[in-house]
């Protein structure tokens, strides 16, 4: 295919500059020459169109994208005839979210859980629909001056019953390092509660300044999630109320039964988070007694009466 440059018309779009160069698609702005709305134009690189995979994955985003419809999500419009394999979404002037955690690193509680629950109440829809984002991200996600948002990039998303297409590796079909799920790393193909995992390590990110894991590379960041449970929030934010401290913990479980079974459930709780709080310690209370504990118990009256017996033989 012949690369395109601003100026060049794409069917009855206009393009008129860069946005941005990924790993499968060019994204230009765009201009639709029949209403003059902004457009967002993302076209794949010729080898994207070369690999079967990749364009698989492609043609997945645009059938998605055409399929889902809610104020969280981006709109992708529908072209029944295209020159070109090209997907064509509604332009955004929003700022990401990525962009807003590199100028103020944390953000206050109120800010992050009403920015979290409204991507709660976006992952709501499109698991509704069979859809996994499996990328989600800070700098997937678009915030307005009111704190809305719009999840966009459904690249790496699957469909309920869609051919496998996740490696056991470290690949752009799995995501970003910091966001991947346990079950991912270990490759799995990853769920809903894979979403739920990754929105909750952006609120932790939110509102502790950095990332649950940190690592020299992507490999030693996703060995660290499968290993050992982060740092508690409260200690790096001590504004960070204990209720919402043990819901990001849920979110954050490796086991991924142990988690918020999907993006309602979580929304509930981050909109109650003493009440999760409550419930956690309800269900510690009437968690069974280990058996190791109970064997130290047994041997506390049998300990007392040999100290004792060394009392009185020695006096």
């Amino acid at each position: 295919m012949t690369p395109l440059h601003p100026g060049d018309r794409l069917d009855h779009y206009l393009i008129e500059h860069l946005v941005a160069r990924g790993g499968m698609a060019t994204v230009f702005k765009g201009k639709d020459l029949t209403t003059g709305a902004a457009v967002a134009l993302k076209v794949p690189h010729p080898e994207t169109e070369c690999d079967p995979v990749m364009f698989d994955r492609f043609r997945r985003e645009t059938k998605i994208g055409e399929e889902i419809d809610h104020p969280a999500i981006v709109k992708v419009f529908p072209e029944k005839r295209r020159s070109r394999p090209y997907i064509a979404a509604e332009w955004i002037e929003g700022v990401s979210l990525r962009a807003i955690l590199d100028e103020e690193k944390r953000l206050p509680v109120p800010r992050a859980l009403r920015l979290t629950i409204a991507l709660c109440e976006a992952l709501r829809h499109i698991h509704e629909n069979g859809v996994v984002h499996r990328d989600l991200k800070p700098d997937n996600v678009m915030v307005f001056a009111d704190d809305s948002v719009k999840l966009i990039d459904f690249g790496l998303a699957a469909l309920k019953g869609a051919r496998r297409l996740t490696f056991g590796k470290f690949s752009r079909l799995m995501g970003t390092a910091d966001y991947i799920s346990p079950e991912q790393v270990e490759g799995k193909r990853g769920d809903a509660r894979s979403d739920i995992y990754a929105l909750g390590v952006m609120l932790y990110e939110m509102l502790a300044g950095n990332s649950p894991w940190e690592g020299k590379n992507p490999f030693t960041v996703m060995k660290e999630r499968t290993l050992h449970d982060p740092v508690p929030l409260r200690r790096l934010n001590a504004d960070v109320p204990p209720g919402v401290e043990a819901v990001v913990r849920k979110a954050l479980r490796r086991d991924p039964t142990q988690r918020y079974s999907n993006a309602a459930e979580f929304m509930e709780a981050l909109e109650n988070p003493e009440q999760a709080l409550a419930t956690r310690a309800m269900n510690q209370d009437s968690a069974p007694v280990p058996k190791s504990w109970l064997f130290s118990l047994a041997m506390i009256p049998a300990s007392i009466f040999l100290l004792l017996l060394y009392v009185a033989s020695h006096q």
